[in-house]
């Protein structure tokens, strides 16, 4: 009985993570986009991380892989706790 029940709640772990990681995903637009903007970072993950933070609060990434911030002044214009930009 306890293997079982061990079994079952593994089982239920294992799905449950997989649907987290799923409704986590980001949209296609704003995967594809910070996926372009962060194609040359130092620190990948970290910058498409933040872009996607960005990106579905802005709905916009700037193009290029720098700069062009004033094509999406919300992308630009948000900021950390320190006051520093957000976004790459």
């Amino acid at each position: 009985m306890k293997l079982l029940f061990a079994t079952l709640l593994l089982a239920c772990l294992v799905l449950s993570s997989s649907f987290i990681e799923v409704t986590m995903a980001g949209s296609p637009f704003c995967d594809s986009k910070c996926g372009q903007r962060c194609s040359k970072a130092g620190r990948q993950r970290r910058c498409l991380r933040f872009c996607g933070i960005c990106c579905e609060k802005c709905q916009c990434v700037p193009s290029g892989t720098y700069g062009n911030k004033h094509e999406c002044p919300c992308y630009r214009d948000l900021k950390n706790s320190k006051g520093k930009p957000k976004c790459p």
